[in-house]
């Protein structure tokens, strides 16, 4: 496996909500459309300082909900991170609630100004046809995969980007709001996800809506997971019954109540990695985890008739 330094970050965002980066080869991806005072120093350290980037590659946004992607942020957080790519949601945002109308206008404005910079940014809807329309994901690849939605839902939650990043050292999984056992049904029968994922992001925050579950976990198999959730939230996630069914497995569980939480590549970024947890917005950590090492190092040293055993038919799609 050759090296390729990686970093996730999950970003405190002093209300609720949700924020994460994560950078691979030189490749910045923010995920979710947030930026409060409390985040815009950090997400400018991590971007400018610890990667060395100038702009965003992508912006993937999982829901239009507004803790996912906010109005009132979105101008400012484009115009600092200025990415080549925006992933939107693949459903119609609801009147009623969110703000993706309004969203979906900033963007397209956004889009335009960027157009007499003679690099116009794409804009991808992530739909169920468009992902149909993706070639299968592949064993070893570096590539990201997208899995969720397949169809239009009634309950909103439930039509979230589900996309497994993959083009780092270690694999970070996203699932947006999802709750329905169904699509957790569905994806822990996914080869891939089974073999592959290092770090997930817990679905709705960490709420206890029967996604998250033991059965999940046995199969999914997380070393870390990663909770957006402000000191305050009126929910209390992670809810205790999540936190203690993660206990139970062994996984590590870091929250963004207090301060961000960083995962980087160690040594030579060919698998091995740690998670620090930050108290407030200042360097001083609160906890570290050392010693974790990737699954995808190990597949790639596994031989063609273990390879074609782990993957099989079953298939995704990659992004």
């Amino acid at each position: 496996m050759r090296g390729i330094r990686t970093r996730f970050r999950a970003y405190h965002l002093g209300n609720p909500g949700s924020s994460f980066s994560y950078f691979a080869d030189g490749h910045f991806t923010m995920i979710e459309a947030r930026l409060t005072d409390e985040s815009r120093a950090q997400v400018e350290r991590e971007m400018f300082e610890k990667c060395g980037v100038e702009h965003a590659d992508v912006l993937h946004i999982t829901s239009w909900d507004a803790d996912h992607c906010n109005k009132f942020e979105l101008p400012d957080l484009l115009n600092l991170i200025r990415p080549m790519k925006i992933e939107c949601p693949g459903y119609d945002p609801h009147k009623d609630y969110g703000h993706g109308e309004e969203c979906l206008e900033m963007i397209a404005e956004y889009r335009a100004r960027r157009r007499n910079t003679g690099s116009t940014p794409i804009i991808r809807h992530i739909t169920p046809k468009y992902i149909q329309g993706l070639e299968h994901a592949s064993e070893k690849a570096f590539r990201d995969t997208l899995y969720n939605p397949l169809h239009i839902s009634d309950n909103a939650n439930d039509n979230s980007t589900v996309k497994l990043f993959r083009k780092g050292s270690f694999n970070v999984l996203s699932l947006g709001d999802v709750e329905s056992p169904l699509i957790g049904a569905r994806l822990r029968r996914q080869r891939v996800l089974r073999s592959e994922v290092d770090v997930m992001i817990l679905a709705h925050h960490g709420a206890d809506n029967g996604f998250t579950t033991k059965k999940f976990l046995n199969h999914i198999e997380p070393d870390v997971a990663i909770c957006s959730s402000d000191h305050d939230n009126m929910y209390d996630h992670p809810r205790e019954e999540i936190c203690e069914l993660l206990h139970e497995q062994g996984i590590h569980l870091k929250t963004t109540k207090t301060g961000d939480v960083i995962i980087r590549s160690t040594g030579e970024h060919t698998g091995g990695y740690e998670v620090i947890n930050l108290i407030g917005r200042s360097t001083k950590e609160s906890s570290r985890v050392e010693g974790l090492y990737s699954k995808k190092s190990g597949i790639l040293d596994a031989n063609g008739d273990t390879l074609r055993q782990r993957y099989g038919a079953k298939r995704s799609w990659p992004r």
